[in-house]
């Protein structure tokens, strides 16, 4: 059905950035829950490469990494019939969008913004307008579908809400109910994996150690390296979630099987209580295999045929102009611009 929306219809819109590999946490914080998703809501996900320029990018590993993002939805299970699979780059609507929302947007809620403080550190005055305006072309990715949902971690909510905010200050100020007030959707277990050298940190594909993360494209021989490398402390596993909660790295490791094995966290526990950590990391190891295998089989076997992906990519971003074009139309009107008529 896609095309408007006319404000019945549930729409998500989400997307990843096509920098270096994605890993256990993108699937199970992200991706494992956009496939359930696809069940209840019409989907627009979208490989999010504009954004990756905020750091510097080689063009030729960049396109690449855009194709095996992709790659990876569609094996982890997004089904590029029933949801509209693009890359940003392809809609030049989203630069647009953000470029009308960022002239209505006061400095004063982008200097709340955290992850611009994190990210550009020391190094504040040197940082690129990109990076700090970030959070807007954000808001445009979603309010240009007119999506009423998204699923976010917690680092992202801040920038959820900032979308909500210019959403609402652009119907305020043109007195007309054009953007929906996007509502976040967080599902679950370990919605926020973190690394597994350092349980107070997140997963990240920034980390300097490989042994920080498992890739999907990891072998089931990878997987089980790291699993087996994971910190861990010297005591058996508790049995208690207090307990668990005041040892950081075990934490981590039984909410990741618990997310894989599709239970709660304590159930997990339960099974494991009193257990050593060879005896838990191999039972997760077997699972980590199980669940990770069939998906990066998967992404090597599409890897294979980049055109197909190409084309897969080229019909989703005609499904996905032919959403944004309306919308952006909608928008060039109602400020007052002048715009090609078709």
């Amino acid at each position: 059905m896609i095309p408007g929306n006319g404000g019945s219809v549930k729409r998500i819109f989400s997307g990843m950035q096509p920098t270096r590999q994605l890993h256990l946490g993108n699937y199970l914080g992200a991706l494992r829950n956009w496939v359930t998703l696809q069940n209840d809501f019409e989907c627009i996900f979208c490989v999010v490469d504009l954004h990756a320029l905020t750091v510097p990018q080689d063009p030729a590993v960049l396109r690449q990494n855009t194709r095996e993002v992709a790659a990876a939805y569609i094996a982890a299970g997004i089904d590029p019939e029933r949801c509209v699979l693009f890359a940003q780059s392809q809609v030049p609507a989203h630069s647009e969008l953000a470029w009308l929302l960022s002239c209505l947007t006061p400095l004063g809620w982008l200097n709340r913004m955290t992850q611009f403080k994190e990210k550009a550190g020391r190094q504040r005055d040197n940082a690129g307008l990109g990076l700090y305006a970030y959070p807007v072309l954000m808001a445009a990715d979603i309010l240009l579908y007119k999506a009423t949902h998204v699923p976010v971690g917690e680092d992202q909510k801040q920038h959820l809400e900032l979308a909500r905010d210019i959403a609402g200050a652009f119907n305020r100020q043109y007195g007309a109910e054009v953007f929906p007030l996007p509502e976040p959707q967080i599902l679950g277990e370990a919605t926020r994996v973190m690394s597994l050298r350092d349980g107070t940190k997140k997963m990240s594909k920034s980390d300097i150690s490989e042994y920080s993360r498992i890739n999907l494209t990891d072998s089931p021989e990878t997987i089980a390296l790291k699993v087996r490398k994971a910190k861990t402390d010297p005591e058996p596993l508790p049995d208690t979630i207090e307990a668990l909660e005041k040892r950081p790295e075990a934490d981590n490791l039984v909410s990741i099987y618990a997310a894989l094995a599709g239970i709660e966290r304590g159930a997990a526990l339960a099974r494991y209580a009193g257990a050593t950590f060879s005896t838990f990391k191999e039972a997760l190891s077997e699972l980590a295999v199980e669940r990770l295998a069939p998906i990066t089989g998967e992404m090597n076997r599409l890897m294979q045929d980049l055109g197909e992906i190409d084309r897969l990519l080229a019909r989703g971003a005609e499904r996905a102009l032919a959403i944004a074009g309306p919308n952006l139309a909608e928008v060039q009107d109602i400020v007052g611009l002048w715009r090609r008529q078709a």
